[in-house]
């Protein structure tokens, strides 16, 4: 395909699989089911980090979490016991994060949510940088206190040639605006043209059989190789086509 054939290609899988539908089988259908601001970010952030493997479990495992924090997480976070966390502790929440990783969460959201309104106030993407490298590090600084704990291994690094896939993912949900009922877009001050495709096997596999990556790892240094592709078909809604790789990799089409 030459550059018009695959921009309309991109475009029309975009379209297809960006629609309401798409959030009954996926993980941000968690954050879907709030209206308040705060419980979007929470439940939204909480899906996306343990979003590693099947769906299914994943949407499984992150009920099993809103109903720990009484399907309210914003109140939770804010109003929590001792008591309620040395309830958590011990127990199996998704894979590797466990019971003492949601506890760390819990007080780390209580402490950001007590100085800001909202997440997106360390999200902030400043000139002249051209995606969330940066913002993603001074995020993980600001959530993670200094102290060594486990869950640090939770929150991924870019500076560390992470590829960030579920907090890219998450930023998506935040950040991107349209009319088609996926995204959130509840971030006003962040513009949607610093986004980038989560990157995981199947947008990676994709990605290099219609030849917009040639590095074979999965890694920030890909990210930005794909941003510079993608961004050709569109610089100011560059995450749409999150949806036609995704969509390619999930149906096999091009297999």
């Amino acid at each position: 395909m030459n550059f018009e054939e695959l921009k309309n290609f991109l475009n029309e899988k975009a379209d297809q699989y960006n629609a309401p539908d798409f959030i009954e089988n996926d993980p941000i259908q968690i954050p879907h089911r709030f209206s308040v601001k705060q419980d979007i970010e929470i439940a939204g952030f909480l899906a996306a980090t343990i979003s590693w493997g099947n769906r299914k479990s994943i949407i499984k495992s992150a009920e099993k979490i809103l109903d720990i924090m009484g399907n309210s997480p914003y109140d939770f976070v804010l109003n929590y016991s001792e008591k309620d966390l040395e309830n958590i502790q011990d127990k199996s929440i998704h894979r590797t994060f466990n019971g003492q990783d949601f506890s760390y969460f819990i007080k780390q959201f209580n402490r950001i949510y007590t100085e800001h309104e909202s997440l997106e106030n360390l999200f902030k993407v400043q000139e002249p940088e051209v995606n969330f490298l940066h913002a993603i590090e001074r995020f993980r600084n600001s959530f993670l206190e200094t102290e060594k704990h486990r869950s640090h291994k939770h929150i991924s690094s870019p500076y560390k040639n992470s590829s960030a896939k579920r907090i890219i993912m998450f930023l998506r949900w935040m950040v991107r605006k349209d009319k088609r009922g996926v995204d959130f877009g509840i971030w006003e001050n962040i513009d949607q043209k610093y986004l980038s495709i989560p990157l995981d096997v199947h947008t990676g596999n994709i990605s290099r059989k219609l030849g917009l990556v040639s590095r074979t790892q999965n890694d920030w240094k890909t990210v930005e190789e794909l941003d510079v592709a993608i961004r050709k078909f569109d610089e100011n809604d560059p995450a749409k086509y999150d949806f036609a790789l995704f969509g390619l990799g999930v149906t096999k089409e091009l297999l």
